[in-house]
């Protein structure tokens, strides 16, 4: 019988260290991303409110038991348990993966509010909550001043996380840093850290949206085509750095803008978080799966972003901000306001179950 083809992202996590996850909890796209090689999974409100539009058919009853079965709840707290009933759905389909790599992939992670994203105690309170949901959880927390106290608490609990909202070289080495000093609690302690896998994420796709922002607003003259490197740049930075120290966080690639998010990024051992549909466009393209990690970005690229945007500076570099910095940094900004609207666009639907409109016929 003739051999079947690899699809390209099958090819990737055969024949390389690096792995991938289905950036979503929605069954059918998790699914997908099961039968090309995902082994992990990740949600957070933006895709929540997403796989509730798409999947309404399968999620409107479960809904209104929860409202039906917790007569005094507030539409918050209908909309969170709502979450955590996801992300355990799409633990169960990943436990058989979980309990084939005795714990190490396999997990889906599953995001903290992002509105405590300055309150250390309450990130640290939810992610022991939502590491009780399943044996197979991954808690997301943000790289903020708050969150990284709360990275280390949460690593020396034992929970496994993955730091979020994450952009920089700096913010990758204070998340690595705090879960060594977690795991280190945990060892002295005797307690077990052979089973945990800690994540570092950095949000490519929304580094090189914040340089496009700056370049617009403050009239920057640069190549346009450089524009699609910083995210690139900085994470061949920080996985150069995190094989130098031997930190045993992963380092994991987040939020596509174009394919070379991808394609600029294999060989190493780290993680491709990735939408459904770049997952489809990966595997609809003809782009060979090389050891790209190890080739660097173009030198005039680099020198070019490092010259014309500040920005640039701060995040390329491993001491371009300090932890105290981390909150006012644009991307950060930008992706705390997006992710706190959607906690509030995901309770406005709950809200319409609750308190349907008495104006619309029904």
């Amino acid at each position: 019988m003739p051999e079947v083809a690899l699809s390209p992202l099958r090819q990737m996590v055969s024949t390389t260290p690096t792995d991938y996850w289905n950036d979503s909890c929605s069954t059918e796209e998790l699914s997908y991303g099961l039968e090309h090689g995902a082994v992990g999974a990740t949600t957070n409100p933006v895709i929540v409110l997403g796989v509730l539009k798409k999947e309404m058919g399968q999620w409107r009853e479960r809904l209104n038991r929860i409202i039906t079965d917790n007569a005094t709840w507030s539409e918050t707290e209908v909309a969170w348990r709502l979450v955590e009933q996801m992300a355990a759905n799409g633990a169960r389909l990943l436990l058989p993966v979980f309990e084939r790599h005795q714990g190490r992939k396999g997990r889906l992670s599953i995001q903290t509010n992002p509105a405590f994203y300055r309150n250390t105690q309450a990130l640290v309170q939810q992610a022991d909550h939502f590491n009780s949901l399943a044996p197979n959880m991954q808690v997301k927390l943000p790289v903020t001043a708050a969150g990284i106290p709360a990275i280390e608490e949460a690593t020396f609990r034992g929970i496994s996380i993955n730091a979020t909202v994450s952009f920089s070289v700096s913010q990758a080495i204070a998340v690595a840093e705090a879960v060594e000093r977690g795991l280190e609690r945990r060892e002295a302690g005797g307690l077990d850290i052979v089973h945990m896998s800690p994540v570092a994420t950095i949000m490519v796709g929304r580094n090189d949206d914040w340089m496009r922002v700056l370049t617009a607003r403050d009239g920057i003259d640069i190549d346009p085509s450089y524009l699609d490197w910083p995210g690139i740049a900085t994470f061949q930075r920080a996985y150069g750095i995190f094989r130098q120290r031997g930190y045993r966080a992963r380092l994991l690639v987040a939020a596509y803008r174009h394919l070379g998010h991808w394609s600029e990024l294999i060989g190493g051992d780290f993680i491709h978080s990735m939408p459904c549909e770049w997952a489809r466009k990966a595997n609809a393209s003809d782009l060979k799966i090389e050891n790209t990690i190890q080739k660097p970005v173009c030198p005039e690229i680099i020198d070019a972003l490092y010259e014309k945007i500040p920005d640039f500076r701060r995040a390329y570099e491993p001491d371009g901000m300090t932890v105290a910095e981390f909150d006012g940094f644009g991307a950060t900004v930008r992706t705390l306001r997006g992710f706190i609207e959607a906690v509030h666009d995901l309770t406005a639907v709950v809200r319409d179950f609750m308190l349907p409109n008495p104006d619309v016929r029904h």
